[in-house]
């Protein structure tokens, strides 16, 4: 659970929302760098599979947004969810789960995914190239809490869901031990 490892440096490429955009897409593309979402903050992030997948969209982002007031008690800034998507799909998936805390981000080209080590083929679920489920407390940049699903693999046969969820973290972090 116990990790040091500095994230590694990648520009996301995200749609944010802008007034000054007439129409009904009023979103303009915008840089992301995990200096901007890791810097001089304690984070939580998680990541997962895909948008709008069963285990994702029941339990595990639903369960963050309701514990978010919990986490911020217990030293959290923030809380970020990746998956190996665009930013188009994380836009969509965030407005269809009513999300008001927990802010999304696309690894659209899963290079953050890779780097981090935990890029899977999915491709027995017709899914591609996929981030394995886990989650991690990043202090400023470094990883001080590391909370992966087990059976990490290519085209697993299974969605373990357990050690990366919302319940699990919060109570490491309530303990005493926890770094």
């Amino acid at each position: 659970m116990t990790m040091e490892k500095q994230v590694p440096i990648v520009t996301f490429r995200t749609r944010v929302r802008d007034e000054s955009i007439s129409g009904p897409n009023p979103y303009r593309w915008e840089d992301k760098t995990t200096d901007d979402y890791f810097s001089g903050k304690r984070v939580i992030l998680f990541s997962l599979p895909g948008a709008f997948t069963p285990i994702c969209s029941t339990f595990q982002l639903p369960d963050f947004e309701s514990l978010y007031v919990e986490f911020k008690k217990n030293g959290i800034d923030d809380i970020y969810c990746l998956s190996v998507n665009d930013a188009f799909v994380m836009n969509a998936w965030g407005k269809s789960q009513g999300l008001k805390n927990v802010k999304l981000i696309p690894d659209g080209s899963g290079e953050f995914t890779r780097k981090m080590g935990m890029l899977v083929a999915k491709d027995n679920l017709g899914f591609g190239l996929r981030s394995w489920r886990y989650a991690a407390v990043i202090n400023n940049g470094v990883v001080e809490g590391w909370f992966e699903e087990e059976g990490f693999g290519d085209n697993c046969a299974t969605d373990p869901y357990g050690v990366s969820s919302p319940q699990n973290i919060l109570k490491c972090l309530k303990a005493p031990a926890f770094v």
